[in-house]
């Protein structure tokens, strides 16, 4: 076997920067809570990156990559989740070759889609911040990789239902950013408002060093995604900065107009918004299509958190403002936008260049993830309640999580 050892070492460092992800995740929500609830916040994604991993290794990367809807010889289960040939990471070694790209070790891909699965479960935390109970938020991690996750990885990249009826996704704007918005948004119904509301974020240095770490990391998270060096690749990296670059940059002249100052944390907020929509897209449209995605993810992202606070829902760190529906909204974009000439091998043409059937699709399969989303992680919730409360009480949350659930504090 001829290892192409170039390529070897870019995804390695791609999967770092995508494991990066997951603690730059947890400074960014850690900043924007109270003072009272930092630890509990982090640990979430911290504790994320421990289960997601032994859940992976056990039945995870069996069950998203193994088998294939329609094929004889290797079945999946009706298209909707893999089979177990590679539960325990069986039937792989150090020299089996990864077959979409054969002079790339197995384990290389094994190891950097592990830490799309790690990051996935966290996002929703900042959705139910300083209400739920660790034991119950253990559980639900386990359940919701199980019946959410995994089966739409296998449904988008792992040769399932929705992979073979045409769907693309370049890096999760359907497996990624909307079930993970689309979840936090049912748990915020089930969990109800906070009781004791926090004053505004306590830090927002850590904010930003989050968002840096975020940012830094989604290179890998999007360009990587390509499994190659080639143009593509690079395409994807560009894609990814001027988005969040231009998201950035509508935010912070938004909110100036609207709230009258120009704030740190819109400026932070915005370029995730603009990661989150070029996500599905990096891949497959041209720059300046990903400038467009960028502006269009800030103006209707800021909207979206407008409208929430509207209707009074509790959405702590607006995880579905942001995540939800950026990760919709570049869904969307990819169907109007892409441009089978930027990715000849594995692109396709979007409404605005002729393809009609590409957008429905587009937008049927975003459509459904978010329901499917939604009403699992209520259901989930209901059942999680019957073995273990879910919330905290009034008490407890005046107290802070930090001290009630894990007996620490952040700051003497």
């Amino acid at each position: 076997m001829h290892w192409d050892t170039g390529n070897i070492g870019f995804m390695l460092v791609s999967t770092s920067l995508v494991m990066l992800m997951t603690p730059g995740l947890a400074f960014f929500y850690g900043g924007l809570v109270g003072r009272k609830n930092v630890l509990t916040i982090m640990i979430q994604s911290f504790v994320s990156m421990g289960v997601t991993t032994v859940l992976w290794a056990i039945c995870g990367y069996s069950m998203c990559f193994s088998g294939s809807y329609g094929d004889a010889a290797n079945p999946d289960f009706f298209g909707v989740i893999g089979n177990f040939r590679h539960a325990f990471l069986m039937n792989m070694g150090p020299t089996t070759g990864f077959p979409a790209s054969p002079t790339l070790p197995l384990i290389v891909f094994v190891a950097y889609q592990m830490m799309f699965a790690q990051i996935t479960p966290a996002l929703i935390t900042g959705a139910f911040a300083n209400r739920v109970r660790f034991k119950a938020y253990l559980l639900f991690l386990i359940a919701w990789l199980l019946l959410v996750y995994f089966p739409f990885a296998h449904m988008v990249w792992g040769g399932g239902i929705l992979q073979k009826s045409g769907v693309l996704d370049f890096a999760g704007g359907i497996v990624v950013h909307c079930i993970a918005g689309m979840a936090a948004l049912a748990a915020v119904f089930y969990v109800g408002r906070r009781k004791v509301q926090d004053k505004g974020p306590h830090s927002i240095p850590l904010v930003a060093l989050g968002t840096g770490l975020l940012w830094f990391g989604w290179y890998g998270f999007n360009a990587g995604s390509e499994l190659k060096v080639d143009p593509v690749t690079s395409l994807a990296f560009l894609n990814t900065d001027v988005a969040a670059s231009f998201a950035a940059i509508t935010w912070l002249i938004l909110a100036w107009i609207i709230e009258k100052k120009p704030k740190f944390v819109g400026l932070l907020t915005g370029s995730i918004a603009g990661l989150a929509a070029v996500t599905p897209a990096a891949g497959y449209v041209s720059t300046a299509t990903a400038i467009l995605i960028g502006i269009l993810a800030s103006i209707v992202c800021y909207y979206a958190i407008w409208l929430k606070n509207r209707l009074d829902w509790d959405d702590a760190l607006d995880v579905w403002g942001v995540h939800g529906v950026g990760g919709i909204l570049g869904v969307i974009c990819l169907g109007l936008f892409a441009f089978k000439a930027v990715n000849p091998d594995g692109g396709a043409d979007g409404l605005l260049h002729g393809n009609p059937a590409f957008f429905l699709k587009e937008v049927g399969s975003v459509l459904f993830a978010a329901v499917y989303a939604f009403v699992f992680t209520y259901l989930m919730l209901i059942v999680i309640n019957r073995i273990t409360p879910v919330k905290v009480s009034k008490d407890e949350e005046e107290l802070g999580l930090d001290e009630v659930e894990h007996g620490e504090v952040a700051y003497l």
